[in-house]
């Protein structure tokens, strides 16, 4: 059974009561089961499941662990002809990665976003209802002793509340596991998955710690000439999907700001200062991530602009990322998370709308911000920095052509795009929900 759920940027509040653009469930058994690497649980022991005697209606809460924030789905599901009837959506910044000293901190977060759930979800339903936590790069880039330590402290918190935790409810997702259901997302909302011509769309999500390719080849050279590990199954709709699908950790946008200023592992925090001709000249500021606090300055006796910046990106990214064969043809590739938000603060698309770009747009845009920063700078300081980012990955990295197509877009059918979609069907089919 296809369960659904919107997935929503926004820190706000966001509730879609009685979704008349529902999305059927279909009579088709899905599996991914042995087929995508294993997910890395944190848990300190077993635990009993408890009865699952579903009533007309349902719920599911998945919790989104993200290395810039922390995001809770709730979902209502009608159980005749099944359907998302409603959901409702909270995030909370920063992530859970800012507290690896203080994961009592970090726990607190998930207790207060466990309110939002307790509020929304009627009292008689909280012990049938599943808790789930999947964390991405946020925590992958944290030494394992404190992503554990952090993920623990939430499993206490699931264990102490009145809903149903499942085994392995606290997990670290790798990312093969967050391209592929990404990729699940995005197919099925566009109409691909279930239609004979197999004819599908690919993804790029770019996160803030990692960043995600995935699609099904067309070309058998494209699979032969792929490293091994770069090469998923999964069999959905008694269908086999061989994806080429790939998670770059440490190639999400803030994580590779980090990597362009230098300041990658760096030591001597407390003094030293990150330059880099991507920022304005006269640019100067504390700037946080992953718990930590760089100082971080454009170069003020000497040059900035699109040209430097572009050198400076090429070492993050040339040699490091693969370069697909596919990728030099003409496949439909959907790209959303910052691919979006940068597109947007640019003035490339309207918010509202999303929109059609081709990869030379966004080299266009980068030279346009960087070569005019003090225009570009109360949106963002980074901007020229994170366009010239996202030009050099999908041109240096991914090998994507100046005359690639890409579809931005933050929803399809009125419902956002990310892995939460496709890991919520995942997890409840799992569950024997069906």
């Amino acid at each position: 059974m296809w369960l659904f759920a919107g997935y929503f940027l926004a820190e706000a509040t966001y509730y879609n009561h009685h979704m008349y653009n529902r999305y059927r469930a279909l009579n088709h058994h899905a599996s991914m089961d042995n087929q995508l690497p294993p997910e890395v649980p944190v848990v300190t022991e077993a635990v009993a499941p408890r009865p699952v005697n579903f009533s007309r209606t349902f719920y599911g809460i998945m919790f989104d662990a993200g290395s810039t924030g922390t995001r809770i789905h709730i979902y209502k599901f009608i159980q005749k002809d099944p359907v998302l009837d409603n959901e409702m959506y909270h995030a909370v910044k920063p992530g859970l990665s800012a507290y690896a000293d203080i994961p009592e901190v970090g726990g607190e977060t998930i207790r207060q976003l466990l309110k939002v759930a307790k509020k929304t979800i009627p009292k008689e339903q909280w012990i049938q209802t599943p808790v789930v936590l999947k964390a991405t790069a946020g925590l992958r880039l944290l030494p394992q002793e404190k992503a554990k330590a952090l993920l623990n402290e939430v499993k206490e918190i699931f264990d102490d509340s009145p809903f149903f935790v499942p085994n392995n409810s606290v997990t670290i997702m790798n990312g093969t596991n967050e391209g592929v259901l990404a990729w699940v997302t995005v197919n099925f909302l566009t109409g691909h998955l279930y239609v004979k011509t197999r004819k599908t769309v690919g993804i790029l999500d770019l996160g803030g710690g990692s960043t995600q390719i995935t699609f099904l080849p067309r070309l058998k050279k494209t699979v032969l000439t792929a490293p091994a590990d770069y090469i998923a199954k999964i069999n959905m709709f008694n269908n086999t999907f061989e994806l080429y699908t790939h998670s770059y950790l440490g190639n999400g946008l803030i994580a590779a700001r980090l990597a362009t200023l230098g300041a990658l592992g760096a030591d001597g925090l407390d003094w030293k200062v990150f330059r880099s001709s991507c920022l304005p000249k006269k640019f100067r500021e504390d700037w946080s991530f992953g718990g930590l606090t760089y100082k971080v300055s454009g170069i003020p006796d000497g040059f900035a602009g699109y040209k430097l910046c572009y050198q400076e990106i090429m070492r993050v990214v040339k040699g490091i990322v693969h370069q697909p064969f596919e990728v030099k043809g003409s496949s439909i590739f959907y790209a959303f998370s910052y691919y979006y938000d940068r597109a947007v603060e640019s003035g490339l698309i309207d918010e509202s709308r999303g929109g059609t770009v081709e990869v030379r747009d966004f080299k266009k845009r980068a030279k346009e911000v960087c070569n005019k920063m003090t225009k570009y700078r109360p949106i963002s300081p980074f901007l020229c920095m994170d366009m010239t980012y996202i030009t050099c990955l999908l041109k240096e990295g991914f090998g994507f052509k100046d005359s690639t197509v890409l579809q931005l877009t933050k929803k399809v059918n009125n419902v956002e795009t990310s892995w939460a979609l496709g890991a919520t069907f995942d997890h409840f089919h799992k569950l024997n929900i069906h």
